[in-house]
């Protein structure tokens, strides 16, 4: 399902010490991994021993999620949606969330972002250990079932399709769904501190213990991990990149990466490897790096701009760091 796998550093000094509670009952940074959403993820809270089990909580509902969202996992609500026998269906509130949220970009992009690029992807099999580029005849007769158009919405929880070829790929949104609640839930626990990290989306729960902000590090494009372009400070907001060195294939010397253009079938033209957005909300964020990293540079950066409370960090492909207004860069990518 994930399409996003960017490690974003996150800086942990003194998060990791014992905290006095009220002078009384002492908590501790406690976290938990697991494998979810084709990535490593990560949960970090600041709790006391009591509350350490709604951790095992969040990676329940992590589970639960990917019983919705995944694409490849048979008898998921999304698998089974796409592969449908009949043209109009009745979806999850979930579910239907994320298809509205599509639909938004979609127009928000001129039809650039577009989740039914799913034939598309699996025509190019960036996951195979030797992908190659299809045979321009297989793109455009691919091409055919592709147009997020053909999807409509109704009130509530139906889902009309005009080609029963269409099929559905949410790699590019479900995560910031999926960390956008899990933050719901442990503030509704109590958490005041802490970090939901998917693997490209990072969402920080208040400060750290010391009353500071968290601080993200930026990864350097299609450099070694923990090699970082700049920080940025996060207190209990999103921070999430796409960039189009996730996953990519080099064939007789160019470079093919998995950002799809619905209209050409091929790799999206663009003048950015890299995309992060400050947001409050995830699921905004992960939606928004990616139209950007399809729209380019100057389209891109006019969107953030006329969209309220959100910022920018874009990476060229020259390697120049370009900031929107409110973005305090800190580290190497400052100049």
């Amino acid at each position: 399902m994930n399409k996003k796998q960017i490690f974003i550093f996150i800086c942990l000094t003194a998060v990791c010490l014992l905290v006095g509670g009220c002078g009384q009952k002492k908590k501790d940074m406690v976290s938990k991994k697991g494998f979810f959403f084709d990535t490593m993820i990560s949960v970090s809270i600041l709790c006391e021993e009591q509350e350490q089990h709604v951790l095992d909580e969040a990676f329940a509902k992590c589970a639960e999620y990917e019983d919705i969202f995944s694409r490849t996992k048979e008898n998921s609500e999304l698998y089974r949606l796409n592969h449908r026998t009949e043209s109009e269906a009745v979806v999850s509130e979930d579910l239907y969330a994320l298809l509205s949220c599509a639909k938004e970009y979609y127009e928000v992009t001129g039809g650039r972002f577009d989740i039914s690029v799913a034939p598309l992807s699996d025509l190019w099999d960036f996951k195979n250990e030797d992908p190659k580029v299809p045979a321009e005849e297989e793109i455009k007769k691919t091409l055919e079932k592709v147009g997020y158009s053909r999807v409509h919405l109704e009130a509530g929880d139906k889902v009309k399709f005009d080609d029963p070829n269409t099929m559905l790929d949410l790699g590019a949104l479900a995560k910031g769904y999926i960390a956008d609640r899990l933050k719901e839930y442990l503030v509704s626990e109590g958490i005041e501190s802490g970090y939901i990290n998917l693997g490209g989306n990072v969402l920080t729960i208040g400060e750290k213990e010391d009353g500071s902000p968290w601080e993200i590090g930026i990864q350097k494009p299609f450099a070694e991990r923990n090699e970082i372009v700049a920080y940025v400070d996060a207190a209990g907001s999103s921070v999430v990149s796409s960039g189009i060195y996730e996953r990519y294939f080099e064939a007789d010397g160019e470079l093919y990466y998995h950002v799809l253009d619905p209209e050409t079938g091929y790799p999206v033209e663009t003048d950015l490897a890299q995309v992060t957005i400050l947001s409050k909300s995830s699921l905004e964020g992960d939606a928004l790096s990616t139209s950007c990293l399809i729209l380019g540079y100057e389209k891109g950066r006019k969107l953030i701009e006329n969209t309220a409370g959100v910022e920018a960090v874009f990476v060229r492909k020259d390697g120049k760091v370009e900031a929107t207004d409110g973005v305090e860069l800190k580290g190497d990518g400052k100049d």
